[in-house]
């Protein structure tokens, strides 16, 4: 049997449009509840918020300066090597050209 897929497509919702305003509100309520999944455990407790006291941390981390074969990006401001130089007037890595 052929198919005319241009045809309209009717649906059972198509063929009931003769309900009134206040059945499609009462169904509407009926579909609603009011009461809120809540879960037993509240996972924000495990996240810390900023201004947290770090005051007994310590930074465990090495800063070295800027070397020779290095340069400081005019636009984005990293320091990059001397092989990520895109423009040299401009001193602009590759990835901000």
């Amino acid at each position: 049997m052929a198919t005319d897929y241009d045809a309209p497509r009717v649906t059972e919702s198509d063929e009931s449009t003769d309900t009134s305003l206040e059945q499609l509100t009462a169904s509407r309520n009926d579909t609603q509840s009011p009461v809120v999944d809540v879960e037993d455990t509240d996972s924000a407790e495990s996240f810390e918020l900023p201004g947290a006291d770090l005051s007994g941390e310590e930074l465990t981390v090495r800063v070295l300066p800027k070397q020779a074969d290095e340069f400081t990006c005019t636009s984005c401001f990293l320091v990059h090597h001397r092989s990520r130089l895109a423009d040299p007037a401009q001193l602009i890595c590759r990835d901000c050209a």
